[in-house]
């Protein structure tokens, strides 16, 4: 079999320190960002100071389009701004985190209950699951196990999207101001805030997975089947957070835009984002909760899963049965490795090529996509080469698979290049530039409703590719080394996840950026800056999903593997009605869940349209802009209803297959999970 190149405490030594380079690196793009300056300095007003701040020009204010008349003004009127949709986004997450919270506890109490059960919560040793011959630690350790990573995974999750938020919030003024200097400004403040909460998040997620399998290590010693058995809990308090986060932030963001849009710009005949609209500082804290937080939590969500799914397949593999501490940990130095990867590509954006012009925004941010996935090819190469023995065996469904470690190399670059492919399918299908998006627009010319008969073919003919790139990986990457290869192609999407991410909220702050520069009464060539800036990161938000989506299929798939694995379930046989039933209803169930949500943005937008259209006939000097609106009304409309309808459909996903299986069995809720895959991918 051989053993791997580098020593088990290379990779003690690697994983830490690449997570904590990770930190300090989001760190100092953060101080980068609080570089630029929300009170009007003392230099602000005098044209002649303007060579104090050097080369980085932080302190060269003063552009002629401001005439320097309102810039004191312009200045004071973004902070004021800025402020209110950081409160609105702050106690929206404090309101869902609380709610949130009971959830997590009652669920972390209900697995604690499940695991314990299993043996009658006894605390003698029990023989291993996939080794009869061995002892293992008690059914009671792994509950107990489980439950604290269960409530870790979910605290990091929250964690992750509540920085990422704070974040945006800090620099969506700060990407404003820095308009006045021209467009590569703008960009690369906007881009250093989303690299900020890029890297946290992987660092973060990739340290606490790291301690806590070294912590849990400290009781179950040589038992690895156990320790990362009771690891996977990580997985699933960081993706059951996410859930919420992604619905209840999603509530709110469209309900705002519906209600903002519908009144401001259609019956009222009003620019977007103007401050006379009452639900203006609405609409731009639902980016933050929404596109941010959510999304945060939600790729977190993806990471944590896909690792602690290797991990478990890995446990039961050569590598578990034999304690090679380094090939067990292969899946955390990949995601090391990505760090690296990752804060070599965000230079090459912020402090190699400097952006001079709009139409250089988009190549931009395709080019970080491109060079982080040539450079992670590299590493991964060189990972596999070191950290892997030439050859091991992998468990595939009761048996052991005899793999080389060339050929899992190619299992994790064919998922890294499948997210290249997914992303730049996404991207031509809602960028501007081409072909489909201009269709739509065309089509606007006969009315609404052909617009929105285009728009959805669109979207329905957008899956084509990345599924036959999702299919692809998932043949590849089975063939060779079975449910550890598909969970490390999910894991290879992923391992550019602080690109990705960076990439992926750099679109919510140059929204706000844009909607600031309207309400602060910026010039038009200001707005024409932001709106550039905020075109090209719609689509590059669409590439963040797209991301998201095919790991999350991957990760689904691999975590279906391991629980057919354990519970010892060889085939899942389609023709059996119980089987077949669970597929029928497991295919319906995305379909009930988007009910839910989509009815409830209905609900929701509604109050906020009855209450825009109140405020414009009830408040005198509105219109001529005399009189201020109530934005606070509008922010709580959003926060109420999305915290009371987020709960249904989290709770239908995370109680149905409870339900399934301890009513009809594992059988029945094995085809439950396979239908709602493939139908919730699509």
């Amino acid at each position: 079999m051989g053993s791997s190149i580098l020593p088990d405490l290379g990779a003690e030594i690697l994983i830490p320190v690449c997570a904590v380079i990770g930190i300090f690196f989001s760190l100092a793009q953060w101080l980068l960002v609080s570089k630029v300056k929300l009170s009007p300095g003392r230099d602000s007003g005098s044209p002649g100071n303007n060579g104090a701040g050097g080369k980085n020009g932080y302190s060269d204010y003063l552009i002629e389009e401001e005439e320097g008349l309102n810039d004191h003004n312009v200045v004071i009127k973004c902070a004021e701004i800025q402020t209110a949709i950081s409160e609105g986004a702050t106690s929206f997450l404090f309101t869902e985190y609380q709610y949130v919270g009971i959830f997590m506890v009652a669920f972390a109490i209900l697995i604690f209950l499940f695991l314990g059960s299993v043996e009658g919560f006894s605390t003698k040793s029990q023989p291993c699951t996939y080794d009869k011959s061995k002892m293992c630690k008690p059914a009671l350790a792994t509950a107990i196990f489980s439950t604290v990573s269960f409530l870790l995974g979910a605290v990091t999750s929250v964690v992750s999207g509540f920085l990422g938020m704070k974040i945006a919030t800090y620099a969506n003024a700060r990407t404003t101001l820095e308009a006045r200097k021209g467009v590569g400004k703008a960009f690369i403040t906007a881009f250093r805030s989303g690299a900020v909460m890029g890297f946290l998040l992987a660092a973060n997620g990739l340290l606490v997975l790291y301690i806590a399998i070294n912590l849990f290590k400290l009781y179950y010693g040589d038992d690895w089947g156990g320790l990362f058995e009771a690891i996977t809990g990580y997985g699933l308090g960081g993706s059951s957070m996410a859930l919420f986060g992604r619905v209840g932030g999603g509530i709110y963001t469209k309900a705002a835009d519906v209600g903002a849009d519908l009144v401001g710009k259609v019956e009222r005949n009003i620019p977007e984002d103007d401050p006379r609209n009452p639900a203006v500082i609405a609409d731009n804290v639902g980016d933050n909760v929404g596109d941010i937080a959510g999304m945060g939590s939600d790729l977190f969500g993806s990471y944590a899963e896909s690792s602690c799914a290797a991990l478990v397949v890995a446990s039961i593999s050569s590598f578990g049965i034999n304690h090679e501490l380094t090939p067990m940990l292969y899946p955390l130095i990949i995601s090391s490795v990505g760090i690296i990867v990752c804060l070599i590509t965000t230079l090459f954006a912020t402090d190699f090529f400097e952006i001079k012009a709009v139409k250089e925004i988009e190549p931009s941010l395709k080019r970080q996509l491109i060079i982080s996935t040539v450079l992670m090819t590299i590493g991964i190469g060189i990972v596999s080469w070191v950290a892997l023995p030439s050859s091991f065996t992998i468990f595939n469904f009761g048996d052991q698979k005899a793999v080389k470690n060339w050929q899992l190399f190619l299992c994790v670059a064919v998922g890294l290049w499948a997210g290249l492919i997914i992303g730049f399918v996404t991207e031509y299908y809602t960028s501007n530039a081409y072909s489909p998006v201009q269709d739509v627009a065309d089509s606007c010319r006969t009315g609404a409703a052909t617009n929105v008969i285009f728009g959805l073919a669109l979207g329905y003919k957008s899956c084509i590719i990345p599924i036959f790139a999702i299919a692809m990986s998932i043949f590849v990457s089975f063939s060779f080394a079975a449910m550890y290869g598909i969970a490390v192609a999910a894991l290879g999407m992923l391992s550019t996840i602080a690109t990705g991410l960076a990439i992926d909220a750099y679109g919510p702050i140059s929204d706000n950026a844009g909607g600031i520069a309207e309400m602060a009464g910026m010039s038009h060539r200001i707005r024409e800056r932001t709106d550039a800036l905020d075109a090209a990161g719609n689509t590059t938000a669409a590439i963040g999903k797209g991301f998201a989506i095919g790991s999350a299929a991957l990760v689904s798939l691999a975590l279906f593997g391991a629980f057919v694995s354990r519970a010892a379930i060889s085939t899942v046989d389609v023709l059996t009605p119980k089987v077949f039933i669970g597929l029928l209803v497991g295919a319906m169930l995305p379909y009930w869940f988007s009910a839910m949500t989509m009815k409830s943005v209905g609900s929701a937008a509604l109050k906020m349209v009855e209450e825009v259209r109140r405020q414009f006939n009830t408040i005198p000097g509105l219109m001529e802009g005399t009189a201020k609106p109530d934005y606070a009304t509008c922010v709580k409309i959003s926060t109420d209803a999305s915290i009371k309808e987020m709960i249904p459909p989290g709770a239908l996903v995370m109680l149905t297959p409870l339900i399934v299986g301890i009513f009809f069995g594992v059988e029945t809720l094995s085809g439950v999970l396979a239908g709602s895959l493939v139908s919730g991918v699509q």
